[in-house]
């Protein structure tokens, strides 16, 4: 990390300045998910929608999604940057231009993105602008890229909702990063390692701390 400097790890790195990466998957990736037994990239039920979110180390933010009633899959990987096909060891530099992303493959008929975003904004510090907590660097940014657009209004929904409410508790306003996952483009698989991490090394580092702040809007169901 020091090789490149910190400037840009606090700042994104325009196309221009980011790796070149590469043209394959430079790691291989497991089928399934470890805990769930599902596949990492499908296929899937029929009916399955996909929400990517990024709210830290995507450790603990996988498992807690994971666990959440309704979810089919989930997985991490690189989103939201430029660098095709990224090592770890090059998005934690800054300049790939990624964030540390979980996909949550979900049932529409058992749970809901309004659901799931509660879960999100309230498992972090969205008003933190390219860090959570000790993690610092546009890698660990907060982000919502979504891919319906239902969820698209979810995510306005819901974040509308809960903003007052974290301005109120005395923290700034929600930094986080909401656009399309078309506009974000290519979600990369991370490293075999880092799929399920808890569930592998189940004292490992978490990094997830919320706000205490609840939001509103959230109830289970299409």
């Amino acid at each position: 990390m020091a090789l490149f400097g910190s400037s840009l790890k606090s700042r994104m790195v325009t196309r221009e300045e980011a790796l070149p990466g590469r043209d394959v998957r430079p790691y291989p990736v497991p089928t399934h998910h470890a805990v769930l037994g599902t596949p990492l990239e499908g296929p899937w039920p029929e009916g399955t929608q996909v929400l990517y979110v990024a709210m830290g180390c995507f450790w603990g933010a996988e498992r807690t999604f994971w666990r959440q009633p309704g979810v089919v899959t989930t997985s991490v990987g690189y989103t939201g940057g430029f660098t095709p096909n990224p090592w770890y060891e090059e998005t934690v530099t800054g300049r790939t231009g990624h964030t540390e992303a979980v996909m949550v493959a979900y049932d529409p008929a058992q749970t809901s993105a309004d659901a799931l975003l509660k879960v999100f904004w309230e498992s972090h510090d969205p008003s933190q602008v390219n860090r959570q907590g000790n993690d610092v660097g546009t890698t660990y940014r907060s982000a919502v890229y979504w891919t319906t657009e239902e969820q698209r209004e979810a995510v306005e929904r819901t974040k509308a909702a809960f903003e007052p409410k974290l301005r109120a508790a005395g923290f700034g306003p929600v930094a986080t990063e909401l656009r399309p996952a078309s506009d974000a483009g290519p979600y990369y698989l991370a490293e075999d390692y880092h799929q399920q991490y808890l569930h592998k090394v189940p004292n490992g580092y978490c990094g997830l701390g919320g706000t205490g702040v609840t939001c509103p809007v959230g109830v289970v169901g299409a």
